[in-house]
């Protein structure tokens, strides 16, 4: 795929996963460490010790990080949403300052695979080559894509059901921690880690979102049609 030209204040939908369809959370510290490099690496200062453990005990990044990194930062792009799944990430970005998303995502491919090499003493690439990216650039794209990404974990419980109802569904999306939705519908998750105003405004806050998503859940295929060309189905194994 071929990258766009990245241009301050436009929106785009960032995707990578695992080299060979290969896991790349195995466990809570995993997602918690890319969560964490989310926050932290999202800074147009330099940021050391990439390889560096930390003991995650708690969700909001922010007020909880060790005062030595807890500073004003630079931001090189507002992440507007996210959701991590066991092989893959989606990324809504919104970039900040020039060539601000490709210093982002080279930075936090570099720092987490440092992490996952060093953790489980293997050595060579993680991700499937360099990020995937697309230009959010209609209205369409724009109001469609959110609710892709959110509803994006619930491949995990289809797997295992074809008869899931509702509530269930919007239960494992308002409990599912490795996804900006729970901070979308006003469960405090991660909230440090997103921009959340723009498209809240827009639904009109949070429990419009939470409806909204409900609603674009009811007719997924037809959604899903509509945004095929930045909206990747991912294959899970």
């Amino acid at each position: 795929m071929q990258k766009p030209q990245f241009a301050e204040n436009q929106i785009y939908h960032i995707y990578n996963r695992g080299v060979e369809k290969r896991d790349v959370f195995l466990d809570k510290k995993d997602y918690f460490r890319f969560v964490h490099d989310l926050f932290e690496l999202n800074d147009k200062n330099s940021v050391s010790n990439l390889g560096r453990s930390f003991d995650f005990k708690f969700k909001d990044v922010k007020s909880r990080l060790p005062e030595e990194i807890r500073r004003p930062r630079k931001l090189l792009a507002e992440i507007l949403v996210f959701a991590l799944m066991p092989n893959h990430f989606h990324l809504l970005l919104e970039q900040k300052e020039e060539n601000g998303i490709i210093k982002f995502m080279q930075k936090l491919g570099t720092g987490y695979t440092n992490y996952f090499n060093k953790k489980y003493e293997r050595v060579g690439g993680l991700f499937q080559g360099r990020f995937k990216a697309t230009h959010v650039n209609n209205n369409t794209h724009f109001l469609h894509l959110p609710f892709y990404i959110h509803t994006n974990p619930l491949d995990l419980i289809y797997r295992s059901s074809t008869s899931i109802d509702w509530k269930d569904k919007m239960d494992f999306l308002e409990n599912y921690q490795w996804s900006s939705y729970p901070d979308y519908i006003g469960k405090k998750n991660f909230p440090s880690v997103t921009s959340r105003k723009t498209l809240l405004d827009y639904w009109g806050g949070e429990k419009e979102y939470q409806k909204e998503t409900e609603k674009w859940l009811k007719e997924k295929d037809d959604n899903v049609e509509r945004v095929k060309e930045v909206a990747i189905e991912v294959e899970l194994r």
